[in-house]
């Protein structure tokens, strides 16, 4: 059947504007409720290996945000055919909040080093500004936007890309938004000879924050068992310890009714993550999780860490086609070195990306070391933000590099 998209002419409402592109026949619809979106031009223009930048999950992100994120899309048209689409975020930035140091042992700081940290405080305090954002705050990947690639050429895409944006952020600041910049977020290393033309032809400033931990599952890992036999010894044992230690932990997945009655509980367990980590630009809403399960109940699991029948820890995936994600999780810290809580999570999650069958497992930034002993490696990504004065934009870069968050680490080797 033959599903009709509605013609560009009749889309223009108070939540939405069509804006001619520069690219001869190109336009973009700048939709500010993805109630009003066009849901058969949209699914024919997103990509469908990509659940992030499909409907239902946008839905419930748009009906469950983060505390004072805000919402609008683009949907690219040529010649009235759905070509593209992007999502875009609102989000106030205010570095001090944002960015911590994360912790270093128990060796009080030098003198230097206490200098140091006041001056990034200084500069911390007075770094703020409202964002239009490319992208998911709550994923690391490449989940910002896409084009068929039939349609435009990579430069072609760029150019309708950055109008459309600084078209969306026109219109946000016409109804009181007060937003400073843009920020694409985020491209792999693979892509960068794409994303940097962002920066060499476009005025954004390139950064980095922390690298995305990414394990490619390899074909002969039918079990878990396999992966262990492709461990050195000194990491078979390792894990073994791990397992050991986790052995009190029952296990179980939540379904729908446990995850409701359990919502205080696992926005508690994340928070004292959350609130650890170096950078952290979200707060999660306390009912994301409960949504994906019940839009997603098959792809979406939440597995919980019962310790003596009380709720200790828990960790979530999401099947995103070939990829599992390894999304939000939460554990009393206080347990982790008795029982290696953490450890014993991120063994799971690659056991079930091995069950799944999954061709790679995204475990995401932060604890890059321990994500590393497991078999994840360092994937860089890179980010590009610019400020609508093209003044102010001139500091953006130094200002990001300074505010970076430390991350040293050793990355680890666990294969033979």
């Amino acid at each position: 059947m033959n599903l009709k998209v509605t013609p560009i002419s009749a889309l223009e409402s108070t939540n939405t504007t069509v804006k001619p592109l520069s690219l001869k026949d190109c336009n973009v619809v700048l939709h500010h409720c993805i109630d009003d979106i066009d849901t058969i031009a949209w699914s024919q223009a997103a990509p469908t290996d990509n659940i992030f930048l499909q409907l239902d999950y946008l839905k419930i992100l748009e009906q469950n945000p983060p505390k004072g994120m805000e919402f609008c899309y683009l949907l690219f048209y040529k010649q009235e055919q759905p070509i593209g689409v992007a999502l875009c975020q609102i989000q106030f930035f205010k570095a001090d909040q944002n960015i911590r140091d994360e912790k270093s042992g128990d060796k009080p700081p030098c003198f230097f080093t206490t200098i140091a940290r006041y001056l990034k405080g200084l500069v911390a305090r007075n770094a703020e500004f409202n964002v239009l954002i490319n992208g998911n705050l709550l994923l690391t990947g490449e989940h910002g936007f896409h084009f068929k690639q039939a349609q435009l050429p990579d430069s072609d895409c760029i150019q309708v890309l950055d109008e459309a944006l600084k078209f969306a952020l026109g219109e946000l600041n016409k109804k009181g938004k007060k937003l400073s910049g843009i920020l694409l977020k985020e491209f792999y290393e693979s892509n960068r000879s794409y994303s940097e033309s962002f920066a060499k032809n476009l005025a954004f400033n390139e950064f980095t924050v922390q690298p995305n931990m990414i394990m490619a599952v390899r074909p002969e890992w039918n079990t878990f068992e396999d992966y262990m036999a492709s461990m050195t010894s000194k990491y078979r044992v390792r894990t073994k310890r791990a397992f050991k230690k986790g052995k009190p932990f029952v296990k179980r997945e939540l379904n729908e009714v446990e995850i409701e009655a359990n919502l205080d509980r696992l926005y508690e367990l994340y928070e004292g993550i959350a609130e650890n980590s170096g950078f952290n630009m979200v707060n999660l809403n306390r009912r994301y999780l409960l949504e994906l399960k019940r839009t997603f109940p098959e792809g979406f699991q939440i597995t919980g860490y019962y310790l003596e029948d009380k709720l200790v820890g828990y960790y979530t995936t999401i099947l995103n086609h070939h990829e599992l994600e390894a999304h939000f999780l939460g554990f009393d810290q206080s347990l982790n070195r008795d029982y290696q809580i953490y450890l014993n999570i991120l063994y799971d999650i690659v056991k079930k990306g091995i069950e799944h069958q999954a061709e790679k497992i995204v475990f995401a930034r932060t604890a890059m070391e321990i994500k590393s002993s497991v078999g994840a490696e360092a994937e860089e990504m890179y980010c590009y933000l610019r400020h609508k004065n093209a003044f102010s934009n001139k500091f953006v870069k130094p200002i990001l590099q300074y505010l970076r968050p430390d991350h040293e680490w050793e990355a680890r080797h666990p294969f033979k």
